[in-house]
């Protein structure tokens, strides 16, 4: 099962790290900004050399199909070659699916991302269940043929993430609505992780928040948001670890990403500032929780 792949992977690289690669333009390094001609390849190429360095250390990536979507047509095809590139040298595939607002809109994008003419290399998909299940239930019925994933978000890590999230429903917070949601399309089978087809994404924000789902939710694997907020830290991470250190996964961005910016440099040695932020978030998270 593609959960267990990526147990599998982080496992091996002793590494729970996932590397999203949403970034910004001046996130780029100004020598790859002025030698392509068009952002969107120097985009690519920034994604290629940060993929070429990082492997074996970064068990998983992560793209936003609309990061390269808004490109345009250039974009899409961006996102085709990077995805392919990070397939070709063994990395995870996570995919932020565009937001569902209806019920036909989650069925149409589900039949599209799981057709035979999808270009683009996924092993996971990441979607938002705001519209409640009709966001999530187009997407399950495929994913054991297909060998795919799908996280959902039920609590997110930014600052306002509390106005609406933490509201009390009928007793429990919205976000525990969401993931009891989730858990409801779990298909129960046993696998070598243990851990199901369908995952939550938590808040690096609140270990209360992480405590609290891991307790609940045992078979179900966790993705943690927001390790680049300010409120974010890796003694809360830990709390949605299981006994071995497993069924979870810490996405970060910027502080790998554009490592080379927040030190103040000219951004030509970008690849080995990714590196060493890379390892400085393993040996955070390794004092709160160790993979076994």
């Amino acid at each position: 099962m593609s959960m267990d792949r990526l147990q599998e992977k982080i496992r091996k690289t002793k590494n729970v790290a996932v590397l999203d690669f949403d970034i910004k333009p001046d996130q780029i390094p100004p020598h790859i900004l002025q030698q392509e001609v068009h952002y969107t390849k120097a985009y690519a190429r920034f994604c290629v050399e940060l993929l070429e360095g990082l492997k074996g250390l970064v068990p998983a990536v992560r793209f936003s199909f609309s990061a390269f979507a808004l490109l345009g047509s250039d974009g899409l095809s961006a996102l085709s070659f990077v995805s392919e590139q990070a397939r070709k040298m063994g990395f995870y595939i996570l995919m932020d699916v565009p937001e569902a607002l209806s019920a036909q809109r989650a069925q149409c994008n589900a039949d599209l991302l799981f057709s035979d003419d999808v270009t683009w290399e996924f092993d996971g998909l990441i979607i938002s269940s705001f519209i409640g299940s009709d966001a999530i239930k187009p997407y399950t019925i495929p994913l054991e043929t297909a060998e795919k994933s799908l996280f959902v978000a039920v609590r997110t890590g930014n600052r306002t993430a509390p106005e609406l999230q933490d509201l009390l429903s009928g007793g429990r917070h919205v976000y525990e609505a969401q993931a009891d949601i989730v858990n409801r399309f779990k298909n129960q089978k046993a696998t070598r992780s243990g851990y199901d087809r369908v995952a939550l994404i938590g808040p690096a924000s609140s270990a209360a928040i992480l405590r609290k789902l891991r307790e609940k939710y045992k078979n179900l694997f966790i993705l943690i948001d927001g390790y680049d907020y300010p409120n974010g830290n890796a003694k809360n991470c830990a709390e949605a670890a299981d006994q071995l250190g497993h069924g979870i996964a810490v996405c970060v961005g910027t502080s790998v990403t554009a490592a080379w910016k927040i030190a103040e440099k000219d951004g030509i040695d970008f690849v080995e500032d990714a590196k060493e932020a890379v390892l400085r978030m393993k040996n955070n998270l390794k004092r709160y929780f160790t993979i076994l």
